[in-house]
C-alpha cells in the first residue's frame, strides 16, 4: 500500500520529463499508474467482500513508535476505486483537454499526479498522524491546481481562498487527533473504532475532527470556497469534486460514523449544517448561467446531502451513504468533463449563448442526460438507487428509530432534503436546458466536432451510473459489512430500482415535480433570487477577515518595525533580561545553588580576557567604522584562543573561520558608509544604551553561572566519546556529534542557514542569482587597456584581474594568490574528509573554501568570483540541502535508522585501508550549503557594491568618491 502511494509521487517527478518529450500524450502514460491501482483494488475484493481488512505497516522511526500503517476494508475500498479509476479517466480525458505547448502543463502534470498520489494515501492511512500529513498535501496539491494559471487574479484568489480555508481547518482537525490519540492510548484507527474510548475529551476531540471534516468538504458556513475553485481548469474541477479533496471530509465522517455518531453533538451540528448546506448549495444553483459553476454549487449541495446521510448512524444511512457516494462520483465526473468538452468546442459555457449543442454531439449529450438523471435522483441510474435508499433512512430517522435524534428534528431534515431534492432537480434540469437545448431565439452555436478520444472518459461514467443501477443486489452485498458496523431500523433495507409504493417513493415523486416546476418558473424565480439576495454572506464575512489580518498586519508591523536596528536590538535584548532575567535572580537566591567561581585554571587565561577586554572598550570608543570593525574582529580572535587554550581545536577554528568572514564581509559593506561614526555628544538616549549594555553583560554572566552551578544531573555528553567510536566509527568526539549523534539538531541549524541565505536573496536581489552571472570572456575590457592575447587551447588562470582598470590591481596580491589558493582548497578538502577523525568538519571546509572564493574575488574583482564559481548559489544551497537530508533518510532504504551511520574498509593495496563513513555524505551536504552561503554574501556585498559603485562614476554622481571607496574597502579587506 506504500509502494502504491510512493509510486504516483514518484511519478509526479517523472512527469516534467515526460511532458518535455512527449507532451500532452503524457497524460496518457502517467493514467497507466491510476489504472494499476484500480486493477489492484479489485484483487483486494475477495479479502474485504466479508467484512475482511487488508493492513500493511512499515516501521518509519522504531525508536519514537511511528510507523506508517495502511488499512483496506469495505470503506476504503470504494474511495479507492473512486480515487484511483476516476482519476485514470480524468487522466485520460487531460490528453486531449490540454494542447502541447500550454504554458504550465509540465507543473500541472507533476502536481495532479501528486495529487491522485496524496488521495490514495489519505484513504489508505490507518493512523491519524498519516492521515493528517496525506491531509495537508491534497490541500497544497489542490492550492497548486486551483491556481494554474498564476497571471489571473482570480486563480491566484481562489487558490489562496482554498489553502487558508481547508488549511485551518486541518489544524483544528490536527488538535482533535492528538486528543483522540492521547485518550485512546493509539493513534492507529482500526483499533479506535474497534474499542472507541468516552468522555468529555473524546467528545471535544471528535468534534474538532469534524471541524476538519466539513471546512474540507465545503460545508456550510466553509461551502463558499468551493465554487471559487472553478477557477481552475475543468479536469481539476472533475477530480476535485468528483473524487478527491472534497470527498475527503465526507469520507472522515464516513470512517467515524460507526464509533462516534452517538457522541454529543454529532447529529446537532452535521444534520444541520448538512441540511444547510443541502438548500444553500441548490438556491444558489438555480440562477448560474455559467454551467461550470452552476455544477460547483451543485456539488455543494450534494455534499450536504452526504453529510446528512453519513452523520445518521443507522444501517440504512450507511448502506444509502455508499450507493450515492459511488454515483455522486460518478455522475459530477461526467459533468464536469462534460462541461469541459462544450467549453473547449463551442468557446462559451454561458447556457443563454448556447443554442443546440445537443444535435452537434448526440454521445456528449446523452451522457449528461444519463449522468443528470443520476444527480437528479431519477430511474434507473444508480442515484436513483441510493436516494430510494436515503430517504427510507431519513423516514427511519423521523420515526425516532435512530438514537439522540428527535423524531421532530428527524420530519425536519426529511423535509430540507426532500426540498433540497427538489432543487437538485431544478438546477439539473437547468443545466441540461441550458447546455445542450436549442434554445427560441438564440442563433444555434457553432460547435467544433470533438476528438472521439475526447468522449471517451465521459461516456464510460455515464455507462457505469445506468449500469450500476441495476446492480443494486451487488451492489447491498459489497456494501453490507461496513453497514452492518452500525445499528439496523425496524426493516433491513437493500439497494434495488424498486422498493414498492412506500412513502420513500412518492418523497422522491415530490421532489421531481417540485423541481421540474421550479424550472419552468426559471425566469420570475431567478428575479426573485436577485431581489432577495441577503446582504451579508459566508465569503463576505471570510473577505472580511482577511481584510482586517492585513490591516492589522500592516499597522503592526508599521508599529514595530520602524528601520531602526537600535530597536530591534534594544527590544530583543530587553525580552531576553526580563524573562530569563528573572528566572536567574531567582535562582540565585536560592541557597542551595552551590556557586563555585574560578578566576583561572590555564596562565594565558587572563592575559586574552584582558586583551578581549581593551578591544571591546576600544571598540566603543573608535570613531573610525574600520578600526571597530578590526577591534570587534579581534575579541572574536580572543575567543578562539580561549577555546584553543581549553583544548577545544574544532571550535577554535570555527570560531576563527566564521570571524575573519565576518571582518571580509563588514569591510566590504563598509564601502557604502561613511569613513567616521557621528560625532554627536552624549545624549540621554546613549546613557540609556550603555545602561542596557553593562545589564546584558552582567545578565550574560549571570546565566553562565547559573546554568553552570545549577546542574545535578550526569551531563548526557558523558556517553559521547563511546557513542563517537561505537555508533558513529569516529574519534572526533565534536565532529561525531555533530553529524552523527545529534544530526537532527545539525540538519535544522543548516535549515536555519538556508532560510539566512534565503532572507539575504529576497532582500537584496532585485532580480534572479543567476542573471548577475558573467564569465570574464563575456566582459569588455576597460577603456585604455588592451585585450592580452592567449594561445590558442591554453586557458589563463586568474583572468578577472585583466578587466580592472590598472590603478585598482595589486600585483602582490594576484600572485599571493596564485600561490596559496590551490593550497586552500586542498586544505578545505581535507577538513572535510580528515574532519570524523581529526580538527575539521563539513562547516569549517565550508568556511575555508568560501575564504579561498573570497580571495578570488579581492584579487580580481566580481567577474573573477564569477569564473571561480559560475553557479547559482541557490543551486548549491538547495543541493547540500538536500544532500544532507538524503543522506538520512538513506539507511531507511536498507532497513536502518533515520540518520544512522555505516562504515567500511577500502581495500587500496599498498596505499593502504582507508575507513569510510557514510556520515561524510552528510559533512559534504553541510559543505555546499557553507559554500552557497558565503557565495551569496560574496555577491550580494561584493559583487552587486561594485555595480553601484561603478554606475555612480558613470553617473558623474561621485566618481572619485566612489573610485576611493572601492580602492580603500579591497585594500582593507586584504589587510
Amino acid at each position: 500500500m506504500l509502494a502504491v502511494t510512493v509510486a504516483h509521487l514518484v511519478a509526479a517527478m517523472l512527469a516534467p520529463a515526460l511532458v518535455r518529450t512527449i507532451g500532452r500524450r503524457a497524460f496518457l502514460a502517467l493514467a497507466l499508474l491510476p489504472a494499476a491501482t484500480t486493477v489492484w483494488a479489485f484483487t483486494l475484493y475477495p479479502d474485504v467482500r466479508d467484512g475482511g481488512t487488508v493492513t500493511s505497516v512499515v516501521e518509519w522511526v522504531p525508536a519514537l513508535g511511528l510507523e506508517l500503517a495502511f488499512a483496506v476494508g469495505t470503506l476504503q475500498w470504494v474511495m479507492l476505486l473512486i480515487v484511483a479509476g476516476i482519476g485514470t479517466l480524468v487522466m485520460t480525458y487531460c490528453a486531449w483537454y490540454f494542447k502541447d505547448g500550454t504554458p504550465g502543463l509540465t507543473i500541472f502534470a507533476t502536481s495532479f499526479t501528486a495529487f491522485v498520489g496524496a488521495m490514495l494515501g489519505l484513504v489508505l492511512a490507518n493512523d491519524l498522524l498519516v492521515l493528517f500529513v496525506f491531509w495537508e498535501l491534497t490541500t497544497i496539491f489542490s492550492f497548486l491546481l486551483i491556481g494554474f494559471e498564476p497571471t489571473k487574479r482570480a486563480s491566484r484568489l481562489a487558490a489562496m481562498q482554498a489553502l487558508i480555508v481547508t488549511t485551518l481547518g486541518g489544524l483544528v482537525m490536527f488538535v482533535g487527533m492528538l486528543m483522540l490519540g492521547a485518550a485512546a492510548g493509539t493513534f492507529r484507527i482500526t483499533e479506535i473504532l474497534a474499542d472507541p474510548p468516552s468522555g468529555t475529551s473524546v467528545t471535544v476531540a471528535v468534534l474538532l475532527l469534524l471541524v476538519g471534516a466539513v471546512s474540507k468538504s465545503a460545508i456550510f458556513p466553509f461551502h463558499f470556497w468551493l465554487p471559487g475553485a472553478m477557477a481552475a481548469p475543468t479536469p481539476v474541477s472533475a477530480y476535485l469534486h468528483a473524487a478527491s479533496m472534497v470527498k475527503a471530509g465526507i469520507y472522515l465522517v464516513a470512517l467515524l460514523a460507526p464509533a462516534f455518531s452517538t457522541v454529543p453533538g454529532w447529529h446537532l451540528s452535521l444534520l444541520t449544517l448538512g441540511t444547510a448546506t443541502m438548500l444553500i448549495g441548490g438556491w444558489r444553483a438555480l440562477r448560474q448561467n455559467d454551467i461550470k459553476l452552476l455544477l460547483a454549487f451543485g456539488t455543494v449541495s450534494q455534499l450536504g446531502f452526504l453529510t446528512v446521510v453519513f452523520a445518521i448512524g443507522s444501517r440504512t444511512a450507511a448502506l444509502a451513504g455508499l450507493a450515492v457516494l459511488l454515483g455522486h462520483a460518478l455522475f459530477k465526473a461526467t459533468l464536469f468533463l462534460v462541461v469541459g468538452i462544450v467549453d473547449k468546442q463551442t468557446g462559451t459555457r454561458d447556457l443563454h449563448e448556447l443554442s443546440g449543442v445537443g444535435r452537434k454531439m448526440p454521445a456528449v449529450a446523452v451522457a449528461a442526460v444519463i449522468a443528470g438523471a443520476s444527480m437528479a435522483g431519477i430511474p434507473p441510474v444508480l442515484g436513483w438507487v441510493g436516494k430510494e435508499t436515503v430517504f427510507a433512512g431519513l423516514v427511519e430517522l423521523a420515526h425516532g428509530e435512530t438514537a439522540g435524534v428527535h423524531a421532530a428534528a428527524g420530519w425536519a431534515v426529511l423535509v430540507g432534503l426532500v426540498a433540497g431534492s427538489a432543487l437538485t432537480v431544478g438546477y439539473t434540469i437547468r443545466f441540461l436546458w441550458g447546455a445542450f437545448a436549442a434554445k427560441p431565439g438564440v442563433a444555434p452555436t457553432a460547435v467544433k466536432a470533438p476528438h472521439p478520444a475526447f468522449t471517451v472518459s465521459p461516456v464510460l461514467l455515464a455507462a457505469l451510473s445506468l449500469g450500476l443501477g441495476f446492480a443494486g443486489a451487488l451492489l447491498t452485498t459489497t456494501f453490507a459489512p461496513y453497514a452492518d458496523e452500525l445499528p439496523a431500523g425496524a426493516h433491513e433495507e437493500y439497494l434495488a430500482l424498486w422498493h414498492g409504493l412506500g412513502l420513500p417513493l412518492w418523497l422522491s415523486v415530490s421532489a421531481v415535480v417540485v423541481g421540474a416546476a421550479l424550472f419552468l418558473a426559471r425566469e420570475p424565480l431567478c428575479r426573485f433570487q436577485a431581489r432577495m439576495a441577503p446582504r451579508a454572506s459566508a465569503e463576505g464575512a471570510y473577505r472580511l477577515g482577511m481584510r482586517t489580518v492585513d490591516r492589522v498586519a500592516v499597522e503592526v508591523t508599521g508599529s514595530f518595525q520602524r528601520g531602526s536596528v537600535a530597536t530591534y536590538l534594544a527590544v530583543i535584548i530587553i525580552t531576553v533580561l526580563v524573562l530569563p532575567g528573572y528566572g536567574a535572580i531567582q535562582a540565585l537566591r536560592d541557597p542551595t545553588l552551590d556557586i563555585q567561581l574560578i578566576g583561572a585554571d590555564r596562565f594565558a587565561q587572563p592575559i586574552i580576557g584582558a586583551v578581549i577586554v581593551a578591544a571591546a572598550l576600544a571598540t566603543v570608543r573608535s570613531r573610525r567604522r574600520l578600526r571597530a570593525v578590526i577591534l570587534a574582529g579581534v575579541t572574536g580572535y580572543g575567543c578562539a584562543l580561549l577555546f584553543l587554550v581549553q583544548g577545544a581545536p574544532d571550535i577554535a577554528i570555527t570560531q576563527v573561520l566564521v570571524e575573519t568572514v565576518c571582518l571580509v564581509v563588514f569591510v566590504l559593506v563598509l564601502r557604502r558608509l561613511p569613513d567616521y561614526f557621528t560625532n554627536r555628544p552624549l545624549t540621554r538616549q546613549r546613557f540609556w544604551r550603555m545602561g542596557l549594555a553593562a545589564a546584558t553583560g552582567v545578565g550574560a554572566a549571570a546565566f553562565m553561572v547559573v546554568a553552570a552551578a545549577a546542574r545535578t544531573a550526569t551531563p548526557i555528553s558523558d556517553a559521547f566519546p563511546e557513542a563517537s567510536v561505537d555508533f558513529a566509527y569516529g574519534y572526533n568526539i565534536v565532529n561525531t556529534t555533530l553529524v552523527d549523534i545529534r544530526a537532527w539538531d545539525t540538519m535544522g541549524e543548516i535549515a536555519v542557514l538556508v532560510v539566512a541565505a534565503t532572507g539575504v536573496a529576497s532582500l537584496i536581489f532585485l532580480d534572479t542569482r543567476m542573471s548577475g552571472i558573467r564569465r570574464v570572456a563575456d566582459v569588455p575590457y576597460p577603456a585604455g587597456v588592451e585585450k592580452q592575447p592567449t594561445r590558442p587551447g591554453r586557458r589563463v588562470w586568474l583572468p578577472g584581474p585583466r578587466t580592472l582598470s590598472p590603478e585598482r590591481r595589486s600585483i602582490i596580491f594576484e600572485v599571493v594568490t596564485r600561490l596559496i589558493f590551490h593550497v586552500i582548497m586542498v586544505f578545505a578538502i581535507y577538513l572535510l574528509i580528515a574532519g570524523h577523525n581529526q580538527p575539521g568538519g563539513g562547516f569549517a571546509a565550508g568556511m575555508v573554501t568560501g575564504l579561498a572564493l573570497m580571495i578570488r574575488y579581492l584579487a580580481g574583482g566580481r567577474y573573477e568570483l564569477d569564473e571561480a564559481a559560475p553557479i547559482d548559489a541557490g543551486i548549491l544551497i538547495g543541493t547540500g540541502l538536500f544532500i544532507a537530508a538524503a543522506s538520512g533518510l538513506a539507511p531507511m532504504a536498507f532497513g536502518g535508522l533515520p540518520q544512522q551511520t555505516a562504515d567500511y574498509y577500502l581495500d587500496l593495496g599498498f596505499l593502504g585501508e582507508p575507513h569510510l563513513v557514510s556520515s561524510i555524505f552528510f559533512d559534504i551536504g553541510v559543505y555546499l550549503v557553507v559554500v552557497g552561503l558565503i557565495l551569496d554574501l560574496l555577491r550580494t556585498f561584493g559583487s552587486r557594491l561594485d555595480r553601484q559603485i561603478l554606475r555612480a562614476e558613470r553617473d558623474g554622481s561621485g566618481g572619485s568618491r566612489g573610485d576611493q571607496v572601492a580602492e580603500a574597502g579591497r585594500k582593507g579587506a586584504v589587510v
